[in-house]
């Protein structure tokens, strides 16, 4: 009788457990990619907001550019900043900013 009893807890944890597993490698595999896509489209989205309003809000500053070529704005209390590739503005100081090339 006892040995009946921990052959039926045994097939019951395993019956448990066993769907966890199953999940785990799925989301790792599809999920991962779902969540990347979507964090990318996120990212994405935010950059482009953030550039349309600081394209009607704030000022482009014309001859000078970011330090990886990026556009330069001036918002309402003097202060330098670039959109980054999340979205997020970059405050930079005057001294950091780089001449534009001369086309």
């Amino acid at each position: 009788m006892k040995n009946l009893l921990k052959i039926a807890l045994l097939a019951a944890g395993t019956f448990m457990v066993a769907p966890g597993f199953a999940q785990t490698h799925q989301d790792s595999t599809l999920g991962g990619k779902i969540k990347k896509t979507t964090k990318k489209i996120g990212h994405k989205t935010s950059e482009i907001a953030v550039k349309g309003t600081a394209a009607i809000v704030d000022k482009k500053y014309a001859g000078k550019s970011g330090p990886n070529g990026e556009t330069i704005y001036i918002d309402k209390y003097s202060h330098y900043f670039y959109v980054d590739k999340k979205g997020h503005r970059v405050y930079l100081k005057e001294s950091e900013l780089v001449n534009k090339p001369a086309n």
